[in-house]
């Protein structure tokens, strides 16, 4: 009887073990079939390591954006000709065989037997590395006003005469700037740029796509002649022609405006051929048949019912379309068409690498390179993840 009964038990518990586990594999049925889209692509889209890892990486670059000026320790403006192309500073931890904590040796300049300028390091006097320091005053969005920089040398030993010693990370240009400071700085335009231009050229999209795409006839017939002839004009040279339309000594943010048009105009036409094609094919769907002879008005069909029914669609063509213009906008800095000192963005940057000889002597100046890259593929990685979270055939 005992054995029986504890056999019975044993059942029971694996019986309500496994109906436990049913119950639980039914409301996961239950809530994947009752999601909408967006729950859908975005579970599928965590399950893609590549746009994972691209979205964290993108988020890292944008957090840098907003606070650029807490994380530089220096501003634009500075700059110190005794550092002019200096290599990147080396931090260090121990000294005379003691652990100090970080720190930075000054630079000193030298000239080898050819007159090039070395900077070597007076090993004699330390530079301790303090964080939360005060410095050059920043606004974060615009308005927040601070001077608490993330980190910063402790400049309280340095001799009379002496400039003061600077953290640099990446170096500095011929100037004597800070490189590290400058692309952080330099991404408040090289990444903002792309999606402020974007905003308004899906806008212009959808705008214009959709009229040609709903009402058809001759109204399709002039747009698409209109997105021909934009289309018919070589990249390069539409680039160079709209930057020569840039009134000369106007401020940095009128020019920041002039650049983010350019980049809209130049990218609208082939987003709003996509837009016409979907209403082409969505205009005739019963729904929409439906709240025309409901009298609802042609505004609140293209708003409320056809943009929606492929809006995922489009912000997956935005995601990709996103690493053209940063690609574009640094290309019109570094041809000195689109953003020009005092302001700076990675474009501005790499106009140093011109030269052979300045690559060769100062290989650090390509940095900024590398944040392009990065920032190129992130995006493509995450629109490639986001383009096969969207389709419904997965």
């Amino acid at each position: 009887m005992m054995r029986t009964k504890g056999k019975t038990n044993s059942s029971e518990r694996v019986l309500r073990k496994e109906e436990r586990k049913l119950q639980k594999r039914i409301k996961q049925q239950e809530k994947y079939f009752m999601s909408s889209q967006w729950q859908l692509m975005a579970r599928r889209l965590v399950k893609h390591k590549l746009a994972v890892i691209s979205f964290v990486i993108l988020a890292i670059l944008y957090t840098g954006v907003i606070f650029a000026g807490f994380i530089a320790p220096q501003g634009l403006e500075d700059y110190s000709a005794t550092y002019s192309n200096a290599p990147p500073s080396k931090i260090h931890f121990i000294h005379n065989g003691k652990f100090v904590g970080p720190f930075v040796y000054r630079y000193d300049t030298e000239f080898d037997k050819f007159r090039n300028k070395i900077f070597v390091e007076n090993k004699e006097e330390i530079y301790p590395i303090k964080f939360f320091v005060k410095g050059v005053p920043y606004k974060i969005l615009g308005f927040i006003e601070s001077d608490i920089h993330l980190f910063g040398v402790d400049n309280s030993n340095l001799p009379q005469g002496k400039d003061p010693v600077v953290l640099m990370l990446f170096g500095a240009d011929k100037l004597g700037r800070d490189l590290f400071s400058r692309v952080l700085i330099g991404s408040q335009v090289s990444l903002t740029v792309p999606l402020v231009g974007t905003f308004i050229s899906f806008v212009l999209a959808v705008i214009i796509g959709g009229l040609s795409g709903y009402y058809g006839g001759w109204v399709d017939t002039v747009i698409q002649r209109i997105i021909e002839v934009f289309l018919s004009f070589p990249t390069l040279p539409l680039w160079m022609a709209l930057s020569a339309a840039i009134p000369p000594g106007i401020s940095v943010t009128k020019v920041y405006i002039f650049i983010t048009i350019i980049m809209s105009l130049l990218s609208w036409p082939n987003l709003a051929r996509v837009v016409r094609s979907k209403f082409l094919a969505l205009k005739k769907e019963d729904y929409v048949l439906a709240a025309r002879l409901a009298g609802v008005s042609d505004f609140k069909i293209i708003i409320r019912h056809l943009v929606p029914g492929f809006m995922s669609y489009l912000i997956v063509n935005l995601t990709l379309g996103i690493p053209g213009m940063i690609l574009g906008e640094t290309s019109m800095s570094f041809l000195g068409l689109g953003m020009r000192p005092p302001a700076t963005s990675w474009g501005v940057l790499l106009q140093e690498c011109q030269s052979i000889s300045n690559i060769a002597n100062c290989p650090w100046k390509l940095i900024p390179v590398i944040f392009v890259g990065v920032a190129v593929l992130a995006f493509n990685f995450l629109g490639d993840g986001m383009r096969d979270a969207a389709d419904p055939y997965k």
